[in-house]
């Protein structure tokens, strides 16, 4: 059975720093990866709390824009208002086709709703303890705990070893991506679209490891059979 090629869409991922939590940005990119690629990563908190921290840390490492929203009064957050105002000029730019929203916070019901009546999905990320109301207005909510948990368990395989050149980075991002990917009955999953989901985590490209293609790296990665269908190549994971 072939897979469905990957999907192409333009995503726009926001994240609320106050109410999201650093360490589920990872799975949560891989699953944004079913709307398409996540080309908008914005991220919106006061950069002057201390507890902000890891946070600017990933806006480094993951290619994020932060935006800096100082607390102009006490008891309110204006990071909520300011996505909001981002997430319609997005919508109404015409080029994003879906959302991701990393907050727990309830204010977003309103913008969730919003964004659906264009009939475009968006996907939530947040706590159990997530209002009801704005996980019932995405069109997914996620619990990240859940999620980093999934993640986390499949991080505790064995580490792979760097070789052929192939460092153990790349091979735990390749890693990640089959084991995010559609799969056959015979445990195989289309290139392509571990390709596209590594490359929603990371900006790697197979040149700086010596190989023109995607295809000739997996073929020296003793961690994957691979297989051609049709002039496609399919690769399954052994080790």
């Amino acid at each position: 059975m072939a897979a469905a090629p990957p999907v192409t869409g333009n995503i726009a991922l926001l994240i609320d720093a106050d109410n999201a939590s650093p360490a589920s940005l990872d799975p949560v990119l891989t699953v944004l990866a079913e709307l398409g690629t996540v080309n908008i990563r914005r991220i919106y908190g006061n950069w002057k709390k201390p507890a902000l921290k890891t946070w600017a840390d990933k806006t480094l490492t993951h290619g994020i824009e932060p935006y800096q929203q100082f607390d102009l009064t006490k008891g309110k957050n204006a990071t909520d208002m300011k996505m909001t105002i981002d997430a319609m000029d997005l919508l109404f730019g015409g080029r994003v086709t879906g959302f991701g929203i990393m907050s727990s916070d309830s204010d977003f019901t309103p913008l969730a709703m919003r964004i659906r009546q264009e009939g475009i999905p968006v996907y939530g990320f947040g706590t159990m303890k997530t209002p009801e109301g704005f996980r019932e207005a995405c069109t997914r909510f996620i619990d990240v705990a859940a999620l980093t948990r999934a993640h986390e368990a499949e991080q505790s395989a064995p580490p792979v070893k760097a070789e052929n050149g192939v460092d153990a980075g790349m091979l735990a991002l390749l890693i990640d991506a089959y084991n995010a990917a559609k799969r056959d009955e015979r445990g195989f999953a289309a290139l392509s679209e571990i390709g596209s989901l590594a490359g929603n985590r990371s900006s790697f490209d197979v040149r700086n490891y010596g190989f023109k293609r995607l295809s000739d790296l997996m073929n020296k990665v003793p961690n994957f059979q691979s297989e051609l269908r049709d002039g496609r190549m399919f690769v399954k994971r052994i080790n």
